[in-house]
């Protein structure tokens, strides 16, 4: 009887062992519910930070529509004006777990809106900050944003380092070389990348400002698999801590934990990427990026199709060329 008693003990614990491994992410979902989500909620209000005038879609609990993000990754220091080292144009769909990443690279040649004048696109964020951006975004690509999120370049090192680092696919070694460029190297095939490496992995352009915005891609990529492994859940407060005045969104703190927990829960995030090339050019030997007018416009028919909600998910559009992982 002892013998039969302990059987049927291990059997239990063996089924209920399984049971957590398979829905261990909804468990974890269930303990940020309980023990963290006031927390968060209340640390991500500092970050909160809506534009003058802006009229973002309400929030809802369960987002089930597309919606729009502009992504900015700024390369502010203490007393130094700060521009927008990377823009990304991105379409999530909660329902289906799936997110567009439309890449603008910051040399790119446009109208920035309020200035009247021609520039690169990252000055928009110099000269007026995220509402600037925003604008001429908008009309870069004729289509409207929905929110906007912004992180500098200490808040990215300072939150990789927080994860335990990141998987970067680095098949060789990269040396930063240039005269006047800070010099650093990142090793080649390593498992894991500290912050450090993981922001001279963004920052890096002296192969060409066209790769950089798809290691960009990359790592937002790696960033968010990591994040989602439910070893990382119970470190969030501490990341948005982490991230404190250097993140900034218009997205309300509710919507951003309701929104991170329906995708939790919705299965592997599904992301398709796509830069806008062009070809260089100077004006008054300054060098620019003249945008291919071909790759606007497929920019701006993946995201009509991406926006819709009535297009299903097989029907969604692939770039005509798919970014390959530098």
């Amino acid at each position: 009887m002892k013998r039969k008693t302990i059987y049927i003990t291990l059997a239990v614990l063996l089924v209920a062992g399984a049971t957590a491994w398979m829905f261990r992410t909804q468990l974890a979902v269930m303990a940020f519910d309980l023990f963290m989500a006031e927390e968060v909620e209340n640390s991500l209000q500092r970050s909160y930070k809506p534009l003058e005038g802006s009229q973002a879609p309400d929030p809802v609990m369960l987002q089930s529509k597309p919606f729009s993000v502009m992504l900015l990754g700024s390369d502010q220091r203490e007393n130094e004006p700060a521009r927008s080292d990377t823009m990304i144009y991105a379409v999530v769909r909660p329902k289906e777990s799936k997110v567009l990443l439309i890449s603008v690279p910051r040399d790119t040649y446009t109208d920035i809106i309020g200035r009247g004048s021609k520039d690169k696109i990252t000055h928009a964020f110099a000269f007026g900050g995220h509402q600037m951006a925003k604008d001429t975004m908008e009309a870069f690509l004729d289509q409207r944003i929905d929110y906007y999120a912004s992180i500098n370049f200490q808040g990215l090192k300072d939150v990789v380092d927080a994860m335990g680092g990141v998987a970067l696919p680095i098949g060789k070694d990269i040396v930063n070389k240039g005269r006047d460029h800070e010099k650093f190297t990142i090793e080649a095939n390593k498992p894991i990348y500290n912050g450090e490496e993981a922001l001279n992995y963004v920052r890096y352009r002296e192969d060409s400002d066209f790769n950089r915005a798809k290691r960009q891609q990359v790592f937002l990529d790696v960033a968010a698999k990591r994040l989602r492994q439910p070893d990382q859940i119970g470190k969030v407060p501490e990341l948005i801590e982490i991230m404190g005045d250097n993140f900034q969104t218009d997205m309300q703190p509710k919507f951003i934990i309701d929104l991170a927990k329906q995708m939790l829960n919705g299965g592997k995030v599904d992301m398709t990427s796509f830069t806008i090339m062009g070809d260089g050019m100077r004006i008054g030997g300054i060098y620019y990026n003249d945008p291919d007018l071909e790759d606007v416009r497929e920019a701006r028919a993946l995201i009509d199709n991406w926006m819709n909600p009535d297009t299903k998910a097989e029907q969604l559009l692939k770039p005509r060329d798919a970014d390959v992982q530098i």
